[in-house]
């Protein structure tokens, strides 16, 4: 018993050392912490020192003016080439993604039953054209029997009537020999147009009707962006603007284009109009169905005042600038406006003094209200302490 109790006094001996010495610990540490800062508070301020380059003022000046377009590319010229005459389709010598020129055979349906009848109706031409000339034969004999009073005036003139009958016949024979001689002509589709297969609708031993699709074509040498425009923007556009344009898949490659037309009305459940912007294609790189997505260049505006754009920031909402003020570092909110990227500059809608300086380059964990100043030297930077 005499033991346990000695032992259970050391065991609370050490933990009431334990607890002493972190309190002690506790003290030292902040009563070391209050020193730093009282030594800090002692010490004046660090100026923050900037180079000319690293500091901009307020500029006047006009902004490039755009207006956003984006939509769907489609070939200029494209055509679905269709049968001209029904049957069963004998031949086709196009696949998709070939090349073809204009006036190439593509389709070529069975002629069988046009070829016979055209010849049952050139049979029937000749056969009629032997009637008109035994017709003018009997028109000739009995124009000598009328004057010589063999026949009477009535049985001349059903003669002659009879030719008149009979030339006519001929011109209709000859009529349809033709319309069967352009249905031959018509069994064989052509190309009306130099470009690329786009669709195979048909394939061969397929019985084909009167103005059945069988051939899609498309010339990819002039394409055609179709961007839907808000009315309100229109009258600041016209045709001949031009167009710059990044096609998706194309990484930074730029594309031109000029605005061709401009539709005379809104889309309908819309209040936009569709745009027509073309552009080149002579390598042939664009396809149609691609997506683009660019800007017009609009004339000019008034000159506004403007900044670098890198001057100003944006946290938490709240857009502001960082300028030297009297020698110290100061905050200004600011409204802003237009930004345009190729100049790197943004409009500025709040009023600051056109001597402020303010800071361009992003510098971290500045302070307002700290010393700062200008150096001559364009190879200095920013101390802070």
């Amino acid at each position: 018993m005499g033991v346990r109790f000695t032992m259970r006094r050391v065991v609370v001996a050490l933990v009431v050392l334990l607890l002493l010495a972190g309190i002690a610990a506790a003290i030292a540490s902040r009563m070391a912490k209050k020193a730093a800062e009282g030594k800090e508070k002692d010490q004046p301020p660090v100026t923050l020192e900037f180079a000319p380059g690293d500091l901009a003022v307020v500029e006047t000046r006009a902004l490039p003016r755009w207006l956003a377009v984006s939509g769907t590319m489609l070939p200029v010229r494209q055509a679905t080439v269709k049968s001209k005459v029904s049957g069963e389709v004998r031949q086709i010598t196009v696949r998709e993604g070939e090349a073809v020129t204009a006036g190439q055979m593509l389709v070529k349906v069975d002629t069988t039953d046009l070829e016979s009848k055209l010849i049952e109706r050139q049979g029937q031409l000749e056969s009629i054209r032997a009637q008109l000339a035994m017709a003018e034969k009997n028109l000739s004999n009995n124009q000598k029997l009328l004057k010589q009073n063999f026949i009477s005036q009535n049985a001349f003139d059903n003669s002659e009537s009879n030719l008149n009958v009979t030339l006519g016949s001929v011109k209709s024979a000859e009529a349809q020999v033709r319309i069967a001689q352009n249905a031959l002509k018509d069994a064989v589709a052509t190309a009306p147009l130099t470009g690329i297969v786009a669709k195979r609708h048909v394939q061969p031993g397929e019985k084909v009707a009167f103005d059945a699709p069988l051939v899609t074509l498309v010339d990819l040498k002039d394409m055609e962006l179709q961007a839907l425009i808000p009315a309100i923007d229109i009258p600041e556009i016209k045709p001949g603007m031009t167009a710059t344009l990044h096609v998706d898949g194309f990484g930074e490659r730029k594309f031109t284009g000029r605005i061709d037309r401009i539709s005379p009305s809104t889309e309908a459940g819309t209040r936009a109009i569709l745009v027509y912007v073309g552009i080149p294609n002579t390598d042939a790189a664009l396809r149609g169905g691609m997506f683009a997505t660019g800007r017009v260049a609009l004339s000019a505006g008034e000159p506004v005042a403007s900044l670098p754009a890198s001057a100003v920031r944006n946290e938490g909402g709240q857009t502001f600038v960082w300028a030297i003020e009297d020698g110290t570092l100061v905050k200004r909110s600011v409204a802003v406006g237009r930004r345009d990227e190729e100049t790197g500059r943004i409009e500025l809608k709040s009023v600051l003094p056109g001597t402020l300086k303010v800071l361009t380059a992003r510098f971290e964990n500045l302070k307002e209200g700290a010393p700062a100043l200008v150096k001559s030297s364009v190879s200095a930077t920013p101390r802070q302490g």
